[in-house]
């Protein structure tokens, strides 16, 4: 289902998982080296990157994991549906990606596929994992929070 928002964009893939998993430090938008009947599913609103992270491989970020169904109407030479995607980013950019990730041990997580402009996009997070006991401390933060507001509001 594709999303259109106000700002443009077409949110094709939301990862709604990484938010309760990680932590995310700093955010980055990429372009996505893509097939043309990769992107004929995309436009169909047809993606999962649920379970993607992205890696570098000498000098080059790549996502992986990420599934993108095989279209219907394409010809013989279909693309692989799970294979790894090469993210197009500025040489400064993947330098600050591969000093983080290698210095800090944190990790690459796409939160986002979207169409900008006619162009697929990716954002991908800097993120570090939560531990269990960081999990239950948001969400007895989360809960605290509503029951204030509902104190607040019986108050006034």
């Amino acid at each position: 289902m594709i999303k259109k928002t106000t700002s443009g964009l077409k949110i094709i893939s939301n990862n709604r998982k990484a938010r309760f998993n990680y932590f995310f430090h700093d955010f980055f938008e990429a372009g996505i080296v893509l097939r043309g009947s990769e992107v004929k599913s995309l436009r169909q609103g047809k993606a999962n990157i649920s379970e993607s992270y992205a890696f570098d491989n000498n000098g080059e970020i790549y996502l992986v994991n990420s599934h993108i169904p095989s279209y219907k109407e394409s010809s013989y030479n279909d693309h692989d549906p799970s294979r790894n995607r090469k993210l197009l980013l500025n040489k400064r950019e993947i330098n600050k990606l591969l000093g983080k990730i290698h210095r800090d041990g944190l990790t690459l997580i796409p939160t986002k596929l979207y169409f900008k402009k006619g162009k697929a996009k990716v954002e991908i997070a800097v993120a570090k994992g939560k531990k269990l006991y960081d999990k239950r401390q948001v969400k007895k933060r989360r809960d605290w929070n509503r029951e204030k507001a509902k104190y607040f509001r019986k108050s006034s």
